[in-house]
């Protein structure tokens, strides 16, 4: 069993701590998004910049910046690189 730090990470502090870096989006319809994210609310809308867009696994495109409703969000997934 994993030691209690009392260290809560919050869901926004994550997408805070993902402003201006590489991450990977995942919505509904199988259907994904890869770029960076520029901004976000408290609903989860992400606006993501130099996103390629996945559908089914296969790349269909890159776009200059791309709005994503938060009630299709499934994931956010901050890349470990930045």
């Amino acid at each position: 069993m994993a030691k209690n730090t009392g260290n809560i990470v919050k869901p926004m502090d994550v997408l805070r701590n993902s402003i201006d870096k590489n991450v990977l989006v995942d919505v509904k319809g199988n259907r994904g998004y890869s770029g960076i994210l520029e901004g976000y609310d408290i609903y989860m809308n992400l606006v993501i910049r130099n996103a390629g867009e996945i559908i089914g696994g296969e790349n269909k495109g890159v776009y200059e910046r791309v709005l994503v409703r938060g009630d299709n969000v499934i994931f956010v997934s901050p890349s470990k690189g930045d």
